[in-house]
């Protein structure tokens, strides 16, 4: 009797040790699994990448599958973004702020503007530095143009040759733009306009410059020789241009914001945003004949060969003035067309911005008191689309329109004007670049 209830005893013993262990393998199974769940969860994955912002879709299959590439002004990022869910894909670590523009590049690195911590002059949009960055953030070059007179700002442009395209403030104190380039108001201790520099970063030589104070026009000092009649010289700058719309005035007196190089003609495409026009400069000058009105392929030097946008900067009672501040200008690829970003918001002016794609002129032939504006090919509006300041807009593969809203996000629109998709976020976005996923620039990054 004592031995078969020994036995009974020790047969519930193994079972129920049996019976602990399964349930114990049970538990260890779910255990590993669920990681697996979280990590599909966005809100508890290590894994899972940052959310720049809130997307809205439109209609999904009207989307241009693409990634862009977004230059955060307000919290100083430059990320690769997702289109579907707003997933920040890659994140450059950047040693300062950004002034402004950032683009990649097809070697892989980012062509940036960087602010100078040290800068002396810092009228909105300022930069300081330029400096390439490869893909795992090494800095492949560095590049300072910032001084008490002079400092780099908003944007940067790689040409086919390899040099980069700098945009700088050129500053001359107030007497010096009075007495030698008949400047007739007394607000500021200096006054600044624009100046292009073009860099070779194997030498770090400026290897090409042009000037505005060297192709300006004035009505104000007769003995001076830069004298004449606004409206007889449209291919010199008014340098007292003031736009009756605009209420502030600083020693910022042009504000340029955009380049564009046209590699078939090789003109350079300048927005500026104050005369509220588009300025085309002709490259193929040496830099000798871009401070003087002969030379280079159309005869002019560096006078401006063509401009577009508001008439009245030039005193021409010709053309349809269409712009009212605008920003960005870039030509659309395999076209003779271009778009640009059209702020809006100057005073008497509705709060609503406007892209534009116009026609480029097949022959840059600029005349006084002739319509010299272009042809409007397509446009874009939306009584909530406006941001007075940045901004911009990049024509899709797929026919699309990328647009960046400044202090929005981004829109993408389709020709035939449909809203295709938005992005919100919480920054201000200087511009938003689109990159094709198969684009061999993208292979130097794991997406």
């Amino acid at each position: 009797m004592k031995l078969n209830l020994l036995c009974i005893l020790l047969f519930f013993s193994v079972l129920i040790s049996c019976s602990d262990e399964t349930l114990t393998g049970i538990e260890e199974s779910e255990q590993e699994e669920n990681p697996d769940v979280e990590e599909e969860n966005p809100a508890t994955s290590e894994e899972t990448y940052e959310l720049a912002g809130e997307i809205e879709l439109y209609n999904q299959e009207l989307i241009e599958d693409s990634y862009v590439l977004v230059n955060d002004a307000g919290f100083n990022r430059v990320y690769l973004m997702n289109k579907n869910n707003a997933e920040i894909l890659h994140e450059w670590e950047l040693e300062s702020g950004i002034g402004n523009d950032a683009e990649l590049l097809a070697n892989g690195q980012l062509l940036v503007s960087l602010i100078d911590e040290n800068r002396q002059i810092g009228f909105g949009g300022y930069a300081g530095k330029i400096q390439l960055i490869n893909p795992d953030n090494a800095i492949s070059w560095d590049y300072t143009i910032s001084s008490d007179t002079e400092i780099s700002h908003h944007d940067v442009e790689l040409l086919p040759n390899g040099n980069i395209l700098v945009l700088v403030w050129e500053g001359k104190t107030i007497e010096d733009a009075a007495q030698t380039y008949g400047y007739a108001y007394d607000l500021n201790e200096s006054i600044f306009a624009e100046k292009l520099v073009e860099i070779n970063p194997e030498t770090n030589e400026i290897v090409w410059q042009w000037s505005a104070w060297d192709h300006l026009v004035q009505d104000n000092d007769d003995s001076l020789p830069n004298y004449g009649l606004v409206s007889e010289n449209p291919n010199r700058i008014n340098l007292n241009y003031r736009d009756a719309l605009q209420e502030a005035h600083n020693g910022d007196i042009m504000h340029a914001n955009g380049l564009e190089y046209d590699a078939e003609n090789d003109l350079i495409l300048m927005s500026v945003n104050f005369y509220s026009e588009v300025w085309v400069l002709d490259h193929s000058t040496t830099t000798e004949e871009a401070t003087t009105s002969e030379g280079g392929s159309h005869g002019l030097g560096g006078d401006l060969i063509y401009r577009f946008g508001n008439p009245e900067a030039y005193g021409n009672t010709q053309g349809t003035r269409s712009f009212y501040h605008n920003h960005g200008i870039n030509i659309i690829p395999d076209t003779n067309s271009a778009l640009i970003y059209v702020n809006g918001g100057l005073s008497n002016n509705n709060d609503q911005s406007v892209v534009y794609e116009l026609q480029l002129p097949e022959n840059y032939n600029l005349l006084a008191e002739t319509d010299n504006e272009l042809e409007q090919l397509w446009s874009f509006t939306d009584i909530n689309l406006f941001a007075p300041k940045v901004s911009g807009a990049f024509r899709l593969p797929n026919g699309n329109t990328l647009i960046t809203e400044g202090d929005y996000g981004c829109w993408e629109v389709t020709n035939d004007k449909q809203v295709a998709w938005k992005f919100k976020g919480e920054g201000f976005f200087w511009r938003a670049y689109p990159y094709q996923k198969d684009s061999a620039i993208l292979t130097n990054f794991e997406l």
